[in-house]
């Protein structure tokens, strides 16, 4: 398929899991893709899967002035950006009672104001056709015990897609939430234990924990025209965990 050939995309997070299944999706139907991650040696390791449509730009979205010399490395080499995955995201868990400012300051910072910042910051590079991801989770519709503060940062993205739908009302550019449900990730695994995480994907209706490749075939659809009549959605790719 060739659905995104000569489009530009960043994916935040790229070095690994769902960003990285993403990152090879959108490259497998023709874009060019910048991702953007704090591990270095994660980075090196998804390029070299990746090939020569990917670079790679270290840095955290909490600090502007990594996500400014982001936004100059794509502008520098590509002019412009069609497609922004901004799926990087933190989480560990906290019981009511045992909530720290600490705890709370790390999640919100990385997944949400770096998510707000990491939108902002892309505009001006963006036009008319252009597709906004941001990742949410199955969390952000259920409760979940001893993961309310990461529950309630992706309840927040989701009104964030919303309310930017009807900012962006006008200038042909689409936002939308791709939720994933129990994915088979380095971080998903060492923040719940692969024997816990393998339980939660038996849950499913599917029965199974998912692949990134399959958030990121759900991303492709996303960052295409075939959903050129979508925005301020949700799309979850849960294995039916929260839908049933």
């Amino acid at each position: 398929m060739s659905r995104l050939q000569g489009k530009t995309a960043v994916v935040t997070g790229g070095g690994s899991g769902i960003g990285l299944g993403a990152a090879k999706r959108f490259i497998d139907e023709g874009a060019f893709v910048f991702i953007f991650g704090r591990r270095q040696e994660a980075l090196d390791a998804a390029l070299a899967q990746l090939g020569p449509n990917a670079r790679a730009v270290s840095g955290s979205v909490t600090d502007p002035a990594d996500l400014d010399r982001l936004y100059a490395s794509v502008k520098a080499e590509r002019g412009g950006l069609d497609i922004l995955f901004a799926n990087a995201g933190t989480g560990s868990f906290a019981p009511l009672g045992e909530i720290t400012p600490e705890h709370y300051d790390q999640i919100f910072d990385v997944n949400v104001k770096g998510v707000i910042f990491t939108v902002q910051k892309a505009l001006p590079l963006m036009k008319a056709g252009s597709s906004i991801i941001l990742t949410g989770s199955s969390t952000g519709v259920m409760g979940t015990p001893q993961f309310s503060i990461y529950s309630a940062t992706k309840a927040a993205i989701r009104n964030l897609a919303r309310s930017w739908a009807l900012d962006l009302s006008g200038t042909g550019i689409r936002v939308n939430v791709l939720s994933p449900g129990p994915t088979k990730t380095d971080l998903a695994l060492e923040v719940v234990g692969e024997e816990a995480f393998e339980a939660l994907g038996a849950m499913t209706p599917l029965g199974r924990l998912g692949d990134p490749a399959e958030t990121g075939a759900v991303a492709a659809f996303l960052a295409s025209a075939d959903s050129s009549y979508m925005t301020g959605g949700e799309v979850f790719v849960d294995g039916g965990l929260a839908q049933v």
